[in-house]
């Protein structure tokens, strides 16, 4: 059924993959991941799916693509905690396993902002919210953290909040 579904794109001429959805997106590359055998692809994807299908089993809807970010998000934070964690324990050999698993996973998210474009994005959150000490952290990062999640890290939108209201 998806092949007639990308033929009937095609013949409309629109293209098929800017119409699919986030899980439609990750399924066609678990399929490509296993006809060219890349094993680390395929086993972080199938990872990836089997996060989705428990969010579903256990919510009792179906996941859309701003929740398959936050689940593609959270599953971004624990990598970087593992990595972290084994370069802190000498395990070199997790520290690139994880790594290369994280390079998978941070294809399914939309282009980063920069360091600058963060800044730029919490000084007018800033001057929306007239914030000026860190005991305006909790609201400033309330405002921000819908605008920001998915397209940077929250530990570099925080860092840069404590810089600017210091």
């Amino acid at each position: 059924m998806p092949i007639k579904l990308i033929e009937n794109l095609v013949s409309q001429d629109k293209d098929p993959i800017a119409n699919l959805s986030l899980l439609d997106t990750i399924n066609q590359d678990l399929k490509t991941a296993m006809i060219s055998k890349e094993v680390v692809a395929r086993d972080t994807i199938r990872m990836l799916l089997s996060e989705i299908k428990k969010y579903e089993i256990d919510e009792r809807k179906e996941a859309t693509d701003p929740i398959i970010l936050a689940l593609i998000n959270k599953s971004v934070k624990q990598r970087r905690d593992s990595i972290e964690q084994f370069k802190n324990g000498g395990r070199a050999d997790l520290v690139t396993k994880e790594e290369e698993q994280l390079k998978v996973i941070l294809q399914y998210l939309p282009q980063q902002l920069s360091v600058d474009e963060i800044k730029a994005i919490v000084q007018q959150g800033i001057d929306e919210i007239s914030a000026q000490t860190m005991q305006d952290m909790g609201k400033l990062m309330a405002l921000l953290k819908p605008q920001l999640e998915g397209k940077a890290d929250m530990s570099v939108v925080s860092a840069a909040v404590k810089e600017l209201l210091n």
